[in-house]
């Protein structure tokens, strides 16, 4: 599972970028292959342990949420318009991802104790 946001997320992008749809579905497929690339190295490399006076689940869950609404959003009008096949795809896997960062969310929420014991 911790992959499949970055891998889903580059498949969209693809979809998005040769089937020349509209940039703004390209723009956000590329924006979040990118976050999730850089927050992955950030738990990868243990930055988060270095820069601990930022609380990086919390930012995690917030890229997840905006992600998930944006995704919504874009990835619904692609799969209405759908101006060609890879338009589709990429919407029906940005789609897929939607669901990833929700399931991302929740999960890392369900880790945070805030304080509680």
């Amino acid at each position: 599972l911790a992959l499949s946001p970055q891998l889903v997320a580059l498949v969209t992008l693809i979809c998005f970028a040769a089937s020349h749809s509209h940039e703004a579905y390209t723009a956000l497929a590329a924006m979040e292959v990118a976050i999730t690339v850089l927050l992955f190295l950030l738990y990868l490399l243990q930055l988060d342990k270095r820069l601990s006076w930022f609380f990086w689940p919390l930012a995690d869950i917030f890229n997840s949420v905006i992600a998930a609404l944006f995704l919504l959003i874009v990835c619904l009008f692609a799969v209405i318009i759908k101006t060609n096949s890879g338009t589709l795809v990429g919407g029906v896997f940005g789609l897929i991802l939607l669901a990833l960062c929700i399931v991302d969310a929740v999960l890392l929420f369900q880790k945070i104790n805030f304080g509680r014991s």
